[in-house]
């Protein structure tokens, strides 16, 4: 499969730190990857720089083979959709608005079919009607993930097979619709979309992805398919905490966090 976006020896300082530390990693056509690692691993400024939104200190980001830095804004939003981890909307729009808004310059009877579709896939269609800001905090993120899902349907529709970006996309959501997010980007990888996310939850990045990139301190500590990278040692290393790791009858790993009290204390 063809590379949707690479990055090379990648680095981002601000002042005197090092946000980014010489990152390297390729991602595919219908590949799904999950990005974890401790709070201040450099997770967020990695997605930015792959998205464009930031330029690098040193090294490159190439979408489908071209420096990123070379396209246009329009261009950007047409090969690749990021849901940010915080969106803030305080004037009054519809919740059917805020999806539209993903089409761009489409209008509503252009668009409509797809905000239709990207509505009832998150779950909010009887909600289209309602201000943004009167819906709780889960649903608001799923409204913008619909607006999400409607700019890489427009995108892929004109360019082909896109980038799907998501910086810990499930942070407001309960069970239930965390679950149904992972499905849908899961959809959009079936169908070719090269597809990113930042996830805290282990469990779920593990169900989320084969492959999983691990930062810490700004640097790569591993990229690998799940089977690797789910292991005791790694998750101590990276995580500073013991855990076990088990596997479900499909040989999936999970874990199994325990207390630094038990640990420390070896109760």
């Amino acid at each position: 499969m063809s590379a949707v976006i690479e990055a090379r020896s990648l680095s981002k300082r601000t002042g005197r730190a090092t946000l980014l530390d010489n990152v390297g990693l390729t991602v595919t056509a219908g590949e799904m990857v999950a990005i974890i690692g401790p709070n201040g691993a450099g997770k967020s400024t990695l997605l930015r720089l792959l998205s464009g939104d930031l330029r690098p200190s040193a090294g490159e980001v190439l979408m489908k083979q071209r420096d990123i830095s070379s396209y246009t804004p329009r261009e950007l939003a047409g090969r690749r959709a990021m849901l940010s981890q915080h969106i803030n909307v305080t004037f009054p729009f519809a919740v059917e608005e805020i999806v539209l808004m993903g089409a761009g310059e489409r209008s509503a009877r252009e668009a409509g079919a797809l905000v239709d579709a990207a509505l009832d896939e998150v779950g909010l269609a009887h909600f289209r009607d309602r201000q943004l800001p009167t819906l709780s905090g889960g649903e608001q993120q799923r409204a913008h993930f619909a607006r999400v899902l409607v700019q890489l349907a427009c995108g892929e529709a004109e360019h082909g097979p896109g980038l799907l970006l998501l910086d810990e996309p499930t942070s407001s959501l309960d069970l239930r619709h965390q679950i149904d997010l992972v499905e849908a980007a899961r959809r959009r990888a079936a169908g070719g979309t090269a597809v990113i996310a930042i996830l805290h939850d282990l469990n779920l990045a593990i169900r989320f992805a084969d492959r999983l990139i691990v930062l810490n301190g700004g640097r790569l500590a591993a990229d690998g398919l799940r089977s690797e990278i789910v292991t005791r040692e790694i998750i101590h290393d990276i995580f500073e905490i013991d855990a076990v790791v088990r596997r479900d009858d499909d040989g999936v790993p999970y874990v199994l966090p325990q207390s630094m009290r038990a640990i420390e204390t070896g109760i």
